[in-house]
């Protein structure tokens, strides 16, 4: 009897196994998509106007619209009035619909805008991007600048060129090729090479420049030769400081 019982639950037991699928040797994980992993807005800046009674002046940290963001300057020309000097921030009433803007013109060297966020780096690799609202004139070509976590500068090969009217337009920083910066004088520096394969996990700042003295012609304004940014948007991905 316990023999039968025996013959039994094997037979039982055997018919399970066989019924159980066999593990696949080799099976492949599911593939990673990056566009199913674009990273967030990490800030978008607008510009106050500030101070409102007067159309144009040196852009501050006022300037800023958001508390978290801090406004750094570079070159050799530094912010002023009389004679007009420095990047300044603009708002006229002609034309109509002009927007609240940075401008180049005053730079008198070449001179760079740059933004911190004051909890975070941001992790620009991947899918990361910056897209912005910009119109220059002459030969001006509006380029972006990051301070990576070692403190080292890089000036971006994608440039904005001139253009009649604003234009919004986007790119990827994967596409991007860089050269080293020196921000103190807003010059590349060191090589003619491209920077090889830099580290954009944990960038300290994300700016913009146009590596060209302003409207000199102008006194610092008019239509000479400048840039413009309406508005700058950077997408990636924050890491905390």
């Amino acid at each position: 009897m316990q023999f039968g019982f025996a013959v039994m639950a094997l037979a039982i037991a055997t018919g399970v196994l066989a019924q159980a699928p066999a593990p696949q040797q080799g099976q492949r994980q599911a593939r990673y998509v990056p566009e199913d992993h674009r990273p967030p807005l990490f800030f978008r800046e607008d510009w106050k106007h500030v101070p409102a009674d007067s159309p144009e002046h040196p852009v501050t940290q006022a300037s800023l619209s958001s508390p978290n963001l801090e406004l750094k300057l570079y070159g050799e020309t530094k912010q002023g009035t009389n004679p007009d000097t420095g990047i300044w921030e603009i708002q006229r009433a002609s034309p109509k619909d002009d927007p609240t803007f940075i401008y180049t013109g005053p730079c008198m060297t070449p001179c760079a805008l740059a933004i911190r966020d004051r909890n975070n780096y941001v992790n620009l690799t991947g899918l990361a991007k910056i897209r912005w609202r910009t119109k220059q004139t002459g030969f001006h070509m509006l380029r972006p600048i990051i301070k990576l976590a070692d403190g080292a500068w890089l000036v971006g090969d994608h440039a904005e060129g001139p253009s009649v009217d604003w234009r919004e337009t986007e790119f990827a920083l994967a596409d991007v090729r860089w050269h080293w910066l020196n921000v103190d004088k807003v010059v590349t520096t060191k090589d003619s090479e491209w920077v090889v394969n830099p580290d954009l996990s944990k960038v300290d700042e994300v700016g913009f420049t146009d590596l060209m003295p302003g409207n000199a012609a102008d006194r610092g304004h008019g239509t000479s030769g400048a840039s413009r940014v309406d508005w700058l948007e950077v997408y990636g991905t924050p890491v905390a400081r």
